[in-house]
């Protein structure tokens, strides 16, 4: 991932990325459910690592299913790339665990950007303390054999109601994690980058008790020449 688009995905919100996203004809790529469950951890920025996981069926998860290294949860954990960001596909369903502190703490520790699923995670007290960035529908006290089937890895999945496919850029805030397509990143870093330089000019400008209009949108051409002094002065 190109290193100045990742700087710039750091310093822009959300919403402006689904504005950008907006005008590019994607529509329904906020992911629906996962939320922050510690907000004092940095913002998420990588590439999406996947896992999909089905039902369970009782006769292939019990407990013993975890003996086996190859294992995808298990595999996923020990072989997501640092920088990159594991996205759990459960089906929207938080029923029960998609994984818990333990493995989180390991996807930590060996550099991953972050974690998210449209299910549940366990030990969210714990997690809530961690400087790393979570997101999940709920927690979720029951081991993931109960509801989940482990299948697949780095394949195109399902999370939160959007399409995630493997080497796609996931952004995370506290409002929540938006998709963006991995030949997009770029420019949309690019855009969402200067149309945060022009909200907070904006922002600055209404706080000081000016209108809206001609403004934000902002066809006045006096408050463009004002905004591009403001840039200069600002060094942005």
């Amino acid at each position: 991932m190109n290193p100045e688009t990742r700087r710039k995905l750091a310093e822009v919100s959300t919403a402006t990325l689904t504005t950008v996203l907006f005008k590019h004809g994607f529509r329904n790529l906020f992911l629906q459910g996962p939320r922050l469950v510690n907000p004092a951890a940095p913002r998420l920025v990588g590439p999406a690592y996947t896992l999909r996981y089905i039902p369970a069926r009782e006769d292939l998860d019990k407990l013993e299913a975890f003996l086996d290294p190859d294992h995808p949860q298990r595999k996923g954990v020990e072989e997501c790339p640092a920088g990159n960001v594991f996205v759990v596909d459960s089906r929207g369903d938080p029923k029960a665990a998609s994984a818990g502190g333990i493995l989180l703490t390991r996807l930590m520790a060996r550099g991953v950007a972050g974690a998210i699923t449209d299910g549940g995670f366990r030990d969210t007290p714990e997690i809530a303390e961690m400087p790393w960035p979570v997101y999940h529908a709920a927690p979720s006290a029951p081991t993931n054999l109960i509801r989940h089937h482990a299948v697949d890895l780095n394949v195109p999945i399902a999370c939160g109601e959007v399409p995630v496919y493997p080497g796609d850029i996931m952004v995370g805030d506290g409002e929540g994690v938006v998709c963006i397509p991995a030949h997009l990143a770029d420019q949309v870093a690019e855009e969402a980058y200067e149309q945060t330089v022009g909200e907070d000019f904006v922002q600055e400008r209404v706080a000081a008790g000016h209108t809206i209009r001609g403004l934000y949108p902002m066809t006045d051409p006096k408050n463009r020449e004002l905004f591009a002094a403001w840039r200069k002065e600002k060094g942005r």
